[in-house]
């Protein structure tokens, strides 16, 4: 894909973006025509939000798991940057107006304690272990823009294209002392005011979270770009995405790694 049409398409979802815009094809001449095209349009996406959203401090897989597959009808990960101006600790209060239309994931976030750089790829599930510095249970904010999900499955590319709906996370206390976690097992349950509303187990994602780290790491590698000590990775959710509305508040508890809460103003 020509720099020349990348940038016009990252223009354009930046104006989408800017016009809360319903989520829709890109126009012909500049839309991704295959996965190749589709990462070009996020780097530049990437580079054109950095002065407004602050640098790349982390990175997201997206479906990672089945119910996820299912629900936008995809059958594979793929991947996109996190930018450090929307990253919350802790706990979150979120502007519905912020976004299109504001969803919640479910997941396990790791920060990494060592790089993972390009030259030593591809990794396994044991050396992505051994870089992780502390987990914590997380939500992906992703904004849909009002998506029609009936035709979403022939719109994965710009999907991709679009920085994966990636609008943000929120992190819990980041729990150090993990390692004796069984995480292909451990036990998640959303509950959105008060209520339950979804559960998820580690092995849903990828079969271990560790798998989807994995191959976020080799599918960057492939792309030239490494991992850093410090970056957060999300490993995908757990839990078929949930949509909330001002007055809504969200809770997620994970087995062994505590909670992570939002509300939404």
């Amino acid at each position: 894909m020509s720099e020349d049409r990348s940038t016009q398409a990252a223009q354009y979802l930046l104006a989408a973006h800017t016009e809360r815009a319903q989520f829709g094809a890109l126009p012909d001449a500049f839309a991704p025509r295959n996965i190749a095209d589709a990462y070009a349009i996020q780097d530049a996406f990437r580079v054109m939000r950095t002065p407004i959203l602050g640098p790349v401090a982390g990175h997201k897989v997206a479906l990672t798991s089945l119910v996820m597959q299912k629900m936008v009808g995809f059958s594979s990960p793929f991947a996109g940057p996190i930018h450090a101006g929307i990253i919350h600790r802790h706990s979150a209060t979120l502007a519905s107006s912020d976004y299109g239309r504001l969803g919640i994931e479910c997941e396990l976030a790791a920060s990494l304690g060592a790089d993972l750089p390009v030259a030593n790829a591809p990794y396994t599930r044991e050396q992505i272990a051994a870089a992780v510095d502390t987990l914590m249970p997380a939500f992906e904010l992703v904004d849909d823009r009002n998506a029609d999900y009936t035709k979403i499955s022939s719109l994965i590319l710009t999907l991709i294209a679009d920085n994966a709906w990636n609008g943000g996370i929120v992190l819990g206390e980041p729990v150090r002392d993990w390692r004796a976690l069984d995480l292909a097992n451990i036990y998640g349950v959303l509950r959105i005011n008060g209520k339950v509303a979804g559960e998820g187990y580690g092995r849903d994602v990828l079969g271990h979270p560790f798998e989807a780290l994995a191959w976020l790491a080799n599918t960057l590698a492939e792309q030239g770009t490494s991992l850093s000590k410090g970056m957060v990775v999300m490993t995908g959710s757990m839990i078929a995405t949930k949509f909330v509305a001002a007055g809504d508040r969200v809770s997620l508890s994970v087995d062994g790694l505590g909670n992570v809460e939002a509300s939404v103003a």
